[in-house]
């Protein structure tokens, strides 16, 4: 691999994550679901990966007696982002 690539963004599950957040102010658990066709066991351990390195903040509310939990991207992750796609347009020579 690369070595300049963000080892945290370097996983599908997570990449998607962080590019669906680019997009939208934030997204509760069940959009994350959908969009990364993944697991409820391995998004929960993507999205707290990501917490980890402060890239996402997570907001665990609830709706009804149900947990709601909802993701937005953190300033830090928005640079991360856009430096892994910077990275990523250099390896490919874009």
């Amino acid at each position: 691999m690369y070595n300049g690539l963000d080892p945290v963004l370097s996983t599908p599950v997570r990449l998607a994550i962080v590019s669906a957040l680019v997009k939208v102010k934030q997204a509760d658990f069940s959009y994350l679901m959908e969009i990364t066709q993944t697991t409820q066991g391995n998004l929960s351990q993507q999205i707290r990966k990501l917490s980890e390195a402060k890239y996402i903040e997570v907001i665990k509310t609830f709706k009804g007696n149900y947990p709601h939990t909802i993701c937005k991207l953190t300033d830090k992750g928005r640079k991360a982002f856009e430096k892994y796609v910077e990275d990523i347009k250099k390896y490919l020579h874009l």
